[in-house]
């Protein structure tokens, strides 16, 4: 079937809506009113719908008008997508692409990944958003990411298993954990200061606490946490591969826990819009992929 009614018909819709009403619409879509009833009239006899009715001297959506708003939203940003997207193909590589990543992946193979990238599309650029558990969702959700490396995949998205990242109870050698003498559980844990690193998400309260303590830091950063537990103000479960150099030079100690001192954390490869993605978007997802393959074969061998 043919649409009988327009995609401009229908943002008429949508700018009463939004503008409070058709003289307001009418200003702000540059028409005349006359114009902006017509459209809604239009959709009204080809339909045998109504959308508005007159309360006082306002137009107030019916039920059915609302579900056509709702769909008639839903329909021209499909179309404005659509139309970027073509745009986009058609002027070659994307001029901008933004990557939302969980701070546990690695910086440096994210970091070597990019420039990879930048020697087949030096002009593209990158934005990078460094997240924390939720705030990688919120970005996808807020179309605010063209590439996640996420924990979780929210609603509406699909990914591919990226990675897993292994995640460490650690302190300082000298700290007073390390001489117990004994295995620990969560209760030694209670007298010591916990260093954690904040959700970015807006609902990071709502998220329970691993361990509960008398004392905790919460900070923005991964890098602070790790500066902070090598001076051995606290424990912090970190990723491993973070602080390979303070475990290897033994600044560092895994904390001898009876149970759940380490704990593995799946990454998923996300491409947030993949039936209008770019060559340019799926280029840097296909060198983050490899590169991860890449590195965890070189690490087995």
């Amino acid at each position: 079937m043919t649409p009988n009614i327009t995609l401009e018909q229908w943002r008429t819709l949508i700018s009463i809506v939004d503008a409070g009403g058709y003289a307001q619409a009418a200003e702000m879509m540059y028409k005349s009113q006359s114009a902006v009833t017509y459209a809604v009239q239009k959709i009204e006899s080809m339909l045998d719908v109504k959308v508005f009715e007159l309360q006082g001297r306002k137009a107030i959506l019916t039920p059915t008008g609302q579900m056509l708003y709702r769909r008639a939203l839903a329909l021209v940003n499909e179309a404005n997508e659509l139309e970027q997207a073509a745009h986009a193909l058609s002027a070659g590589w994307e001029a901008n692409i933004n990557i939302a990543a969980e701070i546990l992946f690695p910086p440096q193979l994210l970091l070597t990944c990019m420039h990879k990238f930048g020697l087949e599309s030096p002009h593209t650029r990158i934005e990078l958003i460094e997240s924390v558990i939720g705030g990688t969702s919120e970005a996808l959700l807020k179309g605010e990411a063209d590439i996640a490396i996420s924990p979780q995949l929210p609603p509406g998205f699909l990914g591919n298993l990226l990675t897993r990242i292994k995640i460490i109870a650690v302190a300082h050698a000298s700290h007073p954990l390390h001489h117990l003498g004994h295995a620990l559980t969560y209760k030694d844990l209670r007298a010591y200061r916990h260093l954690v690193v904040r959700d970015s998400g807006k609902n990071r309260g709502q998220r329970p606490a691993i361990v509960d303590v008398d004392q905790r830091w919460t900070v923005s950063q991964i890098a602070t946490s790790i500066q902070a537990v090598s001076i051995g103000y606290g424990f912090a479960w970190l990723p491993e591969e973070h602080i390979r150099q303070e475990l290897d030079t033994g600044l560092l100690k895994p904390l001898p826990l009876l149970e759940g001192g380490a704990r593995e954390v799946p990454l998923y490869l996300v491409i947030a819009n993949p039936d209008f993605a770019g060559p340019g978007i799926r280029r840097l997802a296909e060198i983050i992929k490899n590169s991860v393959e890449s590195s965890e074969n070189s690490q087995s061998d």
